[in-house]
Formats: structure tokens, sequence, C-alpha cells
């Protein structure tokens, strides 16, 4: 499933590049306003924070909302108390696309995350250019090398990277790009089976200092109340946002001990 998502992604991407070709998309993204600080804005707090998404669909769960208006819903997480907007770009099997993640960037001023199955600097070129102040880089999908390279590109743009990953061995990886921001995530992304316990396995292994991101199996304050409790510096939540009334449904997930 993985593999098929990024090859996707990627077909894709070299299909708007047929009509936008990478120079031109270089220099939109090289002419935007800057990005925000993200390691500067998640840094950890006292209190849990929450990255909320805009997500329409999945491949495990089908449709889960419409979402006519992205800017809408991102402007209620905003208002929330969220810390962060993270927008799935993947068209095929989740709805997006970068106009999404345009829309949102116009109306918020919190940072902005690009969710995509990313494995070409095209494809962080246009995150850039649309205004993202972050990208997902998925562990499992990329060889050290690319991942390396994409890494390297996404700061030299003045972007941050959320470094995801699923095991052991992809943590020491992530750790060794020298990543700030390290996600993991309770899905498998080859399977889709979801283990709510794998963040606490894995946190002690993500160094002090790094930001510790908890993904997936979060629909309850519960859910995220056990993963702050496992070390998480930030919870990144979509399902439940798009499916319930987003503003309360924030309001609870961060009042939380």
């Amino acid at each position: 499933m993985l593999a098929d998502l990024t090859a996707g992604s990627l077909a894709d991407a070299h299909a708007r590049r047929e009509l936008l070709p990478l120079a031109d998309v270089e220099a939109a993204a090289l002419a935007a306003p800057p990005a925000l600080d993200v390691l500067d804005l998640l840094a950890p707090a006292e209190r849990v924070k929450i990255i909320a998404e805009i997500k329409r669909a999945s491949p495990s769960r089908g449709t889960l909302a419409e979402i006519p208006d992205p800017a809408v819903l991102a402007a209620a997480y905003e208002t929330g108390g969220a810390s962060a907007i993270s927008v799935l770009t993947e068209q095929r099997r989740f709805g997006g696309s970068l106009a999404d993640l345009e829309a949102v960037r116009d109306v918020v001023s919190l940072p902005v995350l690009r969710k995509d199955f990313i494995s070409d600097p095209y494809q962080v070129f246009e995150a850039r250019a649309a205004g993202a102040d972050f990208v997902l880089l998925i562990v499992a999908a990329l060889d050290q090398p690319t991942i390396a390279e994409l890494y390297a590109l996404a700061l030299d743009l003045g972007m941050a990277a959320l470094v995801e990953t699923h095991n052991a061995d992809e943590v020491a990886r992530a750790v060794d790009l020298g990543a700030g921001l390290i996600g993991v995530n309770a899905r498998d992304l080859s399977t889709f089976e979801l283990d709510r316990d794998l963040f606490g396995t894995l946190a002690d292994q993500i160094p002090s200092g790094v930001i510790r991101v908890a993904e997936s199996a979060v629909l309850t304050a519960e859910d995220v109340a056990h993963y702050r409790h496992a070390g998480a510096d930030i919870v990144l939540v979509g399902e439940a946002l798009v499916t319930g009334d987003p503003i309360d449904t924030l309001e609870r997930f961060l009042d939380i001990s």
C-alpha cells in the first residue's frame, strides 16, 4: 500500500511537472514569503499541542468528510487551539490537493504541513511554493540517500520536516538525519493495522531536544492523554476532527493533564 501511494503521488507530480516545469516551481518557491519557524512554534510546552488535519478520506476508512472549503475548517482549527494545520494533498486516495494547502495558508497564521507521499525534490519545491512551512517525509517510503536529499532541500528552503517512523530502525534513521521533529505513526502503512502503544515503545529512542509527535489512533481525549503520558509533545489528529465538531473536539483534546 505504501509503495502504491508513493508511486501514485509521484506520477501525479510528474503530470503537474509537464504543465509547470521544475524551474518555474523552484522560482515560485524561492519567491514565496518565508516559512514560519516550525521548530520554535511547536517546541514542547507544559500542555500537549495538536496538529489538526484537513483529511477528506483515507484508504483504510474511505470517505470521512466532504470538506467543501478547507479554509473554513482550518480557521475553526485555529480558533479551537490547534498549534499547526496538516493538509493532505494526495489526491487519489485522500482527496486532497495543493489548492487545499494554498487555501489554508491564506487564512491561518499557524504553521502548515504538506502531508503527502513525497519522494522527489519537485514535490518539496511545490510545497514551499504553495505556502507550506514543513513537509512530511516517511522513512519507510525512502532510502537513506533520498530522504537525506529531501530533508536537506526542505531546510535549504527554510522549511522543517516531520520525519515519520514506524519502528526502531526507522527512528534511528530519522535521528541520523538530525531531524528536529520525529513522528511515530501507530498505523502500519503496509497492513494499515493500528498499534496505539507503538509510540510508547519508541519514544525513549528519540533524543532529548527532538520534538516527539504521535500520529494515528486518536479518536478520544483519552487517546490524546495516552500519548501525552507516553511522552508525546504533539499529537496529530485527523479523523476525530473532520467527523465531529472541530472546535469542541479540540478543546476537549487539549483539556488533559
